[in-house]
């Protein structure tokens, strides 16, 4: 697996279990990086992306709920949602990965930690976002 796929994996680790623990990322984060318990130090772009979705949630949730036909945030399985976050900051505020590099990474992480249904709803609600990505004021 490539240095930037297990950073993604990293930090779609520390997004879910903020999450699922009921803490603020931040947090989450922090603790990751002052101990990483079993695992080596995370990378410095793990760190990245989680500091950049943080950065831009708000404007990254409005996003995927306006674009997430028949779905909320909430309903949206944490794994889904983390993968989400991270595949639309790369795509809108990371000019240094290719929209479709991007795409592709997170429907990965979809099709390897999700349901069956994941990788194409991921696909599909990324790929929009691309498409209307010049007209989005970020």
């Amino acid at each position: 697996m490539a240095a930037r796929s297990k950073a993604r994996k990293r930090a779609l680790d520390v997004l879910f279990e903020a999450d699922q623990r009921g803490l603020p990322p931040a947090e989450v984060l922090a603790a990751r990086i002052a101990q990483p318990g079993h695992e080596t130090s995370l990378p410095q772009y793990s760190v990245d992306l989680v500091e950049g979705v943080l950065a831009q949630l708000e404007r990254i949730d409005e996003l995927i709920a306006t674009y997430s036909h028949g779905w909320t945030i909430e309903r949206m399985p944490a794994v889904d949602r983390a993968i989400l976050r991270l595949g639309a900051w790369e795509v809108l505020y990371n000019d240094d990965v290719p929209d479709a590099v991007a795409v592709d990474e997170a429907v990965e992480l979809a099709r390897g930690l999700s349901t069956d249904d994941s990788p194409g709803f991921v696909n599909g609600l990324l790929g929009r976002i691309v498409d209307l990505k010049p007209t989005l004021s970020a």
